[in-house]
């Protein structure tokens, strides 16, 4: 077991609740290691994700079903060591709270006590309100998520906007109020209409995250290296790229190669004398 990590940082569960209230828009991101941890800290965001989304980001997925818990401990250990601002989520994976309350809890403990999370997040509504009725009431934070859930892909017949029908918006409705009844501080919002994210907003208390869920939520969340433009081919509408990083390493790593085979690199400024 890896030692406890978890701290409170600047940025508590307190401020997290509270921002709605205040008219505070959340700032979310997802992180992974913590390299891009330690840069993270160093902005404004309010709270960072290690997101299941791991399972393609990190690992080569093409979806996140192979994540396991043993993979989320790893990945929010290596972030929860260097972050001192953000609030810590970490996503349970598949299959890791839907069978038994008993099993959400096991699970969600040791994403707090071996990776040092703060909070954890589940995807579902009415079906997973007791395991997030019970770990609220173990003093766990939970987090909810609905609309496009990545976790129920198969069932759900792939990645596409959730919440079109007439049925889908008022079973979300009754899901999003069924989660902050049981006790979520927060509700993560992914590729449903904006109309529709705008009328669950104002339904409930508790602060909702869009990603892919318009302008009328109470944050955004981004995958982190969608952000920063590591794949050129990954375009959906809702996604807005602050940079280009991907050509900029490839284009590095590039320049690098051919100084090697070169002979350009290294030069004697590059080497130790006697």
């Amino acid at each position: 077991m890896s030692k406890y990590t978890g701290k409170i940082g600047s940025v508590t569960l307190t401020k997290i609740r509270a921002a709605k209230s205040n008219g505070l828009k959340l700032s979310c991101i997802t992180c992974y290691d913590s390299s891009f941890g330690r840069l993270i800290d160093q902005s404004d965001i309010d709270l960072v994700l290690v997101g299941d989304s791991l399972g393609n980001v990190m690992m080569g997925y093409d979806n996140t079903i192979p994540v396991t818990v043993q993979d989320m401990i790893h990945h929010t250990a290596c972030v929860s060591r260097v972050l001192t601002k953000p609030f810590l989520v970490s996503d349970m994976p598949f299959m890791s709270y839907s069978i038994s309350i008993e099993q959400a809890l096991q699970n969600a403990s040791r994403l707090i006590q071996e990776g040092g999370a703060q909070a954890v997040k589940v995807e579902g509504g009415k079906v997973v309100a007791p395991q997030v009725r019970a770990m609220v009431n173990a003093g766990i934070p939970v987090m909810g998520h609905l609309g496009l859930m990545p976790q129920s892909l198969h069932a759900t017949g792939g990645f596409k906007v959730m919440g079109r029908g007439k049925e889908q918006q008022i079973q979300l409705i009754q899901d999003a109020k069924a989660l902050e009844e049981a006790g979520c501080f927060a509700i993560v919002l992914e590729m449903v209409p904006h109309e529709l994210a705008k009328q669950v907003t104002k339904s409930i208390a508790i602060p909702t995250v869009g990603i892919g869920a318009g302008p009328d939520t109470d944050g955004q969340i981004l995958v982190l290296h969608d952000v920063l433009g590591f794949d050129e081919g990954f375009n959906p509408k809702f996604l807005k790229k602050y940079a280009e990083l991907g050509r900029l390493v490839q284009e590095a790593v590039t320049t690098y190669s051919k100084e090697v085979k070169s002979g350009a690199y290294p030069t004697i400024e590059n080497s130790f004398s006697e």
